[in-house]
């Protein structure tokens, strides 16, 4: 990124939520190896409705909302469709059971935000600020 506080994450995946899901795992690769990490709970998010780019933004909004409050990685998420928006579960680890790879996140830009489907196929990308 021409920013050194930037790093540019991307995901795709055949369906939205599982886009969402996986574009959970790409922010935390960007600062955390969760490898052999164990399980040390479970949360769960509503996310409200909105158009495709407001849910990719709630979404890594509350991961790094809960890194910054609970000291908390996602290990994993599972992204559930729901009339009212989205139910996000995280399986999650602390902070300290994880080895740190880089800058922690804090905050996600709204520029060059995406989050798209073609042909099947939906891909998204979101700068983050560490």
């Amino acid at each position: 990124m021409p920013h050194t506080a930037d790093i540019r994450i991307e995901a795709w995946a055949p369906t939205r939520e599982r886009c969402l899901a996986e574009a959970v795992r790409a922010l935390v690769d960007g600062f955390a190896d969760t490898a052999g990490s164990p399980h040390t709970g479970t949360v769960e998010a509503l996310i409200d409705p909105g158009t495709d780019q407001d849910l990719l933004l709630d979404v890594l909004n509350e991961v790094i909302y809960r890194l910054e409050t609970g000291g908390q990685i996602p290990l994993a998420a599972e992204v559930e469709p729901l009339a009212t928006g989205l139910r996000v579960r995280f399986r999650m680890t602390d902070t300290d059971r994880a080895e740190p790879v880089g800058a922690a996140p804090k905050a996600v830009s709204l520029h060059d935000l995406r989050f798209t489907e073609d042909g099947g196929q939906w891909s998204c990308a979101a700068t983050i600020d560490v």
